[in-house]
């Protein structure tokens, strides 16, 4: 779902709905920056920058960047792409206040990492008032709702982050839970692109060798939950009152290990999303955005 949301982002960016200042990532799977400079290469788009969390290399066997970054043209690397927190930071310094708005799809160490930085060269605000100053809204693809216990994204094996991020972040935050994005089941139609597609690649990589596909491979692509896709949908097009409503007077409060719940509170700018269409409908759509059909 990764793989799809970086997809839609680039179409929107072609498309000209969006200004995609940067992918900042979390995961150090060693594959992972090469795949996302090969995503963006393939549909025009070499000089996104990326940006990297310092944390020591490791490598997934079935994940799915190893086999984009052996098959597509890429130039970034671990070694040559900067640090997160800097790269957030001259992106926000170089932005108009209330203009950005930041999607997540995985673990908050990178948000914690900024909140947490000092005043340096691209700015003299630390960054807790740079965030808070830059950016108009943050989109959060995590945890479950009304309530939920260990939700990836939430949890992460980073013990404590999303709770420490949430507890300090006051701008206006909308979530879309695991609970929408299982319905959601995308991938099938890729079986037919050519074997250069990103999405193709992925995607069959995945089907092939994740634990939870695999034993049903067939040498086809299968469906997929459609997690950070939705996100993405979200955070672009709005879609509310098309696709989803909006809960909100309510605060999403995380505990250590991964779990939340939402508690009623008149002064919060926390929302989240709950589905109104038939999940195959959004299904359809979120394909079409993932194929470029605008």
């Amino acid at each position: 779902d990764d793989l799809g949301a970086l997809v839609m982002l680039n179409h929107f960016q072609n498309k000209g709905e969006i200004n995609l200042l940067g992918v900042v990532c979390w995961n150090t799977e060693q594959h992972a920056v090469r795949a996302i400079d090969a995503v963006n290469t393939h549909y025009g788009n070499p000089d996104i920058p990326i940006g990297l969390r310092a944390a020591a290399p490791y490598e997934v066997a079935w994940n799915h960047s190893k086999v984009i970054a052996a098959e597509l043209e890429h130039d970034a690397t671990p070694d040559n792409v900067p640090e997160a927190t800097a790269l957030y930071r001259k992106i926000l310094s170089e932005s108009a206040d209330q203009d950005v708005t930041i999607v997540t799809v995985g673990p908050l160490m990178n948000i914690k990492k900024l909140l947490d930085s000092a005043p340096d060269d691209y700015s003299e605000l630390d960054g807790t008032a740079l965030l808070h100053q830059k950016v108009k809204e943050m989109v959060i693809m995590g945890g479950q709702y009304p309530s939920g216990e260990n939700e990836w994204n939430f949890n992460g094996d980073m013990p404590g982050v999303t709770q420490y991020v949430l507890e300090r972040l006051e701008l206006p935050i909308t979530f879309s839970g695991y609970e929408l994005g299982v319905e959601v089941k995308t991938g099938e139609v890729f079986n037919t692109l050519p074997k250069t597609s990103p999405l193709y690649l992925g995607f069959y990589h995945f089907s092939q060798f994740a634990p939870w596909t695999k034993d049903a491979f067939n040498n086809r692509i299968h469906d997929n939950a459609t997690y950070d896709q939705t996100a993405v949908l979200y955070a672009v097009r709005s879609g509310l009152g098309t696709y989803w409503h909006k809960v909100e007077n309510g605060r999403c409060l995380a505990d250590s290990t991964g779990g939340n719940q939402w508690i009623p509170s008149d002064s919060s700018n926390h929302a989240y999303l709950v589905l109104d269409v038939p999940p195959d409908s959004l299904a359809a759509d979120i394909e079409g955005l993932m194929l470029g059909n605008f």
